[in-house]
């Protein structure tokens, strides 16, 4: 399966379809990931030579967690990497450690989900609507476990669940999905980083590989993570997904690529040959309605990118999700990575997760709507992934169709069907939106020792 990238880049290069080498200033890298199933672009682009096109000798580490991944892109051991999307939009405000972080691409949509254990599924389940087969109607509202914490409670157990970073999507995701259900998931402050202030569930930080062990070990409940660990859980007989994050936000954003900004100044035509790399990964993952899923399976199943088994990745990556033991449905957009704009970096995205952060007071002070723009357009660059677009083009490598040349970086508000709560976003009005949200922080609120004020 693996490339002899040193041997063969030279080749490669000779016989490329109307390829113009950029003049690179840099040509060896090293790019970090951790093992989920949407660092595929990344292997993909390795893997089918894409970045050896590029003459681009680039080295693929797995890091054990993501702040760890974070402080190698930060102190230069890595030159990028797969990145939660908050990360850069944390570090570039300086929530936690601080440097100027950008993302020129979006690595995916959707592709997490929320899972509990056995245990929990069953005290869940008499809460759950289901269907005249006896099957639990979907998507399954955080409503069904409120009974279930509140019972917890009234016998002195804390209810805990994991996340896999403070600022991760899955932390958002999670609260979202408890927020909409009328549950607290906590509030940050200042002086309390641990995001349980107020919370009726416990929310705490799992590294992914290790979410199912530690939910069969009773030290969690429940998770909110990417694929392949929610299938793990099922395909172990431990624990039941409960909603994809495509059910709680259709075609939410998800990873990013990371880079610093002074990489990007130093090396403007290496990011650009990276970014074109990572267009034709994404191209290739979806392209003929999905029909290099499998071997992308396989690829991914190799112990050096995830090391899950291929029965595993295969159940979501392909089109299909399996909830309860059984029961599999057809989810054929819950991995997505190029189409709908997938790899674009959306200042609106990345506006969604400021505004999350602001919710839970992970930013402690109210921010006006110019500042939210502001942000976003110093981490989200647009125009360096349409120039790198643009080169594709014009090498007859993409579909000049394929991209939104016209945007102005905000994507058409999200419509209320879309969302599990029922309330539209628009990434042009984040305190608006902030308002419209029963649970969290909005307007001048803070939070002041274990309360709310303002």
């Amino acid at each position: 399966m693996k490339r002899i990238a040193s041997l063969l880049a030279a080749t490669t290069m000779l016989v490329s379809p109307a390829m113009a080498q950029l003049d690179l200033e840099k040509d060896e890298l090293t790019f970090g990931f951790i093992k989920l199933t949407d660092m595929a672009p990344l292997a993909v682009a390795y893997e089918q030579g894409f970045f050896d096109d590029e003459g681009l000798f680039v080295t693929l580490e797995a890091q054990a967690n993501w702040k760890v991944l974070l402080d190698g892109v930060i102190d230069g051991q890595l030159d990028g990497a797969h990145m939660l999307a908050g990360q850069p939009l944390a570090a570039t405000i300086g929530f936690g450690t601080e440097a100027h972080i950008i993302t020129p691409f979006s690595m995916d949509l959707n592709g997490n989900g929320i899972t509990v254990s056995n245990q929990i599924w069953s005290e869940m389940k008499p809460h759950i609507p289901h269907d005249d087969a006896g099957k639990p109607i979907h998507p399954i509202s955080a409503a069904s476990l409120k009974p279930v914490v509140e019972k917890y409670k009234s016998e002195g157990k804390p209810f805990n669940m994991g996340m896999v970073f403070p600022v991760s999507t899955h932390n958002y995701e999670l609260r979202y999905w408890l927020a909409a259900g009328g549950l607290e998931p906590g509030y940050y402050s200042p002086e309390n980083i641990t995001g349980q202030i107020g919370a009726d569930v416990l929310l705490s930080v799992t590294p992914p590989p290790q979410m199912p062990a530690t939910m069969e070990a009773g030290t969690i409940y429940g998770y909110c993570v990417g694929e392949p660990w929610n299938q793990q859980a099922v395909a172990k007989g431990i624990g039941v997904p409960v909603i994809t994050d495509y059910e709680l936000w259709k075609n939410n954003p998800e990873k990013v690529f990371g880079i610093t900004a002074e990489f990007a100044q130093e090396y403007p035509n290496t990011t650009l040959a990276v970014v074109k790399a990572l267009i034709r990964a994404a191209i290739w993952l979806d392209e003929n309605d999905n029909a290099n899923r499998m071997e992308a399976v396989e690829l991914l199943s190799q112990p050096e990118y995830v090391g899950a088994d291929k029965d595993v990745i295969a159940a979501s990556m392909t089109g299909t999700f399996e909830y309860e033991k059984g029961d599999v449905r057809e989810v054929p957009d819950f991995n997505v990575f190029f189409r709908y704009n997938a790899t674009y970096p959306y200042y609106s995205d990345a506006v969604w997760y400021l505004t999350q952060m602001r919710r839970w007071g992970q930013i402690a002070e109210a921010k006006s709507d110019s500042w939210y723009d502001e942000v976003a357009k110093s981490v989200y660059k647009p125009e360096i992934y349409l120039q790198a677009a643009k080169l594709l083009v014009e090498e007859g490598l993409a579909n000049e169709a394929d991209f939104p040349w016209d945007s102005d970086g905000y994507k058409a508000p999200t419509p209320a069907g879309d969302i599990i709560d029922g309330i539209a976003y628009d990434g042009k009005t984040p305190n608006a939106y902030l308002d419209s949200l029963p649970i969290g922080l909005k307007g001048d609120q803070k939070v002041v020792g274990t309360e709310i004020q303002g």
